[in-house]
């Protein structure tokens, strides 16, 4: 599906970099790593948003649909949740189809500020899907939902990739929890520039727990040092 071979990408300094791998149909992939290490960097060169990164470093993109649900629905608020849709290309009916589809039913002609911060991120996300995505990229999706909202936002999109087992995901999280329902490969970012110290499928017992605790122990003391297992 996708080869990435970033050479590097720096914001005055070096922020990521070398970074090579691969993304296959099918991989759940949860990105951890410290605040500001370039998680979001990452994503945006992979959905092709940074211009500082050259499109030959992301081998494929162009041949696949790439949904990207930011941090911010990014809805625009002067037009009804059917009118967004409608924007990437979905006609009305379809449009209420996939709003139906993330739970919105009926909700087609409200506007975005009408609607609970989990309910936009629903409705977003049936933007994303409208694309007909076969890469989905999520970044931090359930940061500021209280955790009810959380985990039904979670578990719909578990229940969207289950339906569309070739489309792909790379969720950035800080959250276990995240790893171990959305996730079956897990990359880990850390060093200044950023490397992907971890990148491997999720099948040893207690990894997710150990990452997570280099990771707040990285944090803690500004050591960021390659591991292994």
């Amino acid at each position: 599906m996708l080869e990435l071979r970033i050479a590097g990408r720096d914001f005055a300094q070096p922020v990521l970099g070398g970074i090579a791998t691969m993304v296959d149909p099918g991989d759940r992939i949860c990105l951890l790593g410290p605040s500001g290490i370039g998680k979001t960097t990452l994503l945006n060169a992979i959905a092709g948003l940074d211009s500082k990164v050259p499109a030959s470093a992301i081998i494929g993109r162009e041949e696949i649909g790439v949904g990207y649900l930011f941090q911010e629905h990014r809805l625009l608020p002067w037009r009804s949740l059917r009118a967004n849709i409608q924007l990437v290309g979905a006609s009305a009916p379809e449009a209420d189809e996939y709003l139906a589809g993330v739970g919105l039913a009926g909700y087609g002609h409200y506007l975005p500020d009408q609607l609970s911060l989990g309910m936009a991120r629903r409705a977003a996300l049936a933007r994303c899907l409208a694309i007909k995505p076969d890469l989905l990229l999520l970044d931090e999706p359930f940061a500021s939902l209280d955790p009810v909202m959380a985990d039904e936002l979670k578990q719909l999109i578990v229940v969207i990739l289950d339906a569309n087992p070739s489309m792909a995901m790379i969720c950035v999280t800080h959250d276990g929890g995240d790893v171990a329902t959305l996730a079956n490969r897990l990359w880990y970012l850390d060093g200044k520039p950023a490397q992907l110290l971890w990148d491997g499928a999720i099948e040893e017992a207690g990894l997710i727990d150990s990452l997570l605790e280099k990771l707040r122990n990285s944090e803690r003391t500004g050591q960021r040092q390659k591991f292994g297992y």
